[in-house]
């Protein structure tokens, strides 16, 4: 409702083909490609949200445009915290909710992707629970449990826009920092190669030394070649900072289309990292067949 007010919306014009519309508008939001199946991305936007599709919706609004999310949803919860004090004399917090998706579970929920005069975040790091253990990691995200809630009141086909939760007591902030303490990147994401897993340190080739920036390297590496086949069933495994070393897996048992793709996919990657300057070594390992490892990509410069 708020993008819609708001104009973010991308014409469809008549006669195109609105899957297409969308793919373009997708690429407009991104600014990373955390994976990938066909059709299907799982991206990194320009808030820092990290969820399908950009999070542009293609549901719940004529057949001729899709919707974007909010420019600033924390600025648009402001906007109408301030307007409802001026027009009704109330104090209230606002939350901007949008469904998403979650990992490693089916089903959506509406989750906040603004807020205004409520902490996204109630933090009980530091308290002790009634058994006398203290809580080392316990954030409560307060303005997405909300936002679920109000979903339940709101529904999907409804045409319902707002609701209202009464009773609930917080503390305002102090500084009002709407959603963003909810996003979690750099450090504190163990995950920023999306389907590639993160696994344990190993020792680098004997005959390479690690240089700084390697993981990096190979991710985008790996992203660039495997944009021309995305429907390669490969899985990559890192090894732990400045290993130097990616595990390639397939997921589906080899066949001589696959070891071609295969061989296809580790060329691009090594004459990508070639023309970087990059020193590679690709380890043939095992015989592939399940999730069997199939190889060892080892990246670094030559020792000595």
């Amino acid at each position: 409702m708020v993008s819609k007010v708001e104009g973010r919306l991308v014409p469809v014009a008549p006669g195109e083909d609105r899957e297409a519309a969308r793919q373009r508008a997708i690429d407009g939001e991104t600014v990373r490609v955390v994976a990938r199946r066909g059709p299907l991305r799982i991206v990194e936007t320009r808030h820092g949200w990290v969820v399908a599709a950009a999070g542009i919706d293609a549901s719940n609004v004529a057949g001729d445009a899709l919707v974007l999310l909010p420019e600033d949803a924390d600025a648009s919860a402001r906007a109408l915290r301030s307007r409802l004090r001026e027009l009704l004399g109330v104090c209230v917090a606002v939350i901007v909710s949008d469904t998403f998706g979650r990992t490693w579970r089916d089903g959506l929920t509406d989750v906040a992707v603004g807020s205004a005069g409520i902490p996204a975040l109630v933090d009980h790091r530091g308290a002790v629970d009634r058994h006398g253990n203290r809580l080392e990691t316990t954030q409560i995200a307060l303005v997405d449990e909300l936002a679920a809630a109000a979903d339940l009141v709101k529904g999907k086909l409804a045409g319902i826009p707002v609701a209202v939760v009464r009773g609930l007591p917080f503390d305002p902030p102090a500084e009002d920092l709407g959603t963003r303490p909810l996003v979690r990147l750099g450090p504190g994401d163990l995950f920023p190669y999306g389907s590639r897993d993160l696994v344990a340190t190993r020792a680098p080739a004997h005959d390479l030394v690690s240089r700084p920036g390697e993981l990096e390297a190979v991710a985008t590496a790996f992203r660039v070649a495997t944009a021309a086949l995305p429907e390669f069933p490969v899985v990559l495994r890192y090894g732990g900072e400045g290993d130097g070393v990616v595990d390639v897996h397939l997921p589906e048992r080899a066949t001589t289309t696959t070891a071609l793709n295969l061989g296809a996919l580790v060329g691009a990657v090594i004459v990508q990292l070639h023309a970087e300057g990059w020193t590679t070594r690709w380890e043939p390992v095992g015989s592939p067949g399940g999730t069997s490892l199939v190889g060892r990509l080892w990246l670094g410069s030559p020792a000595g």
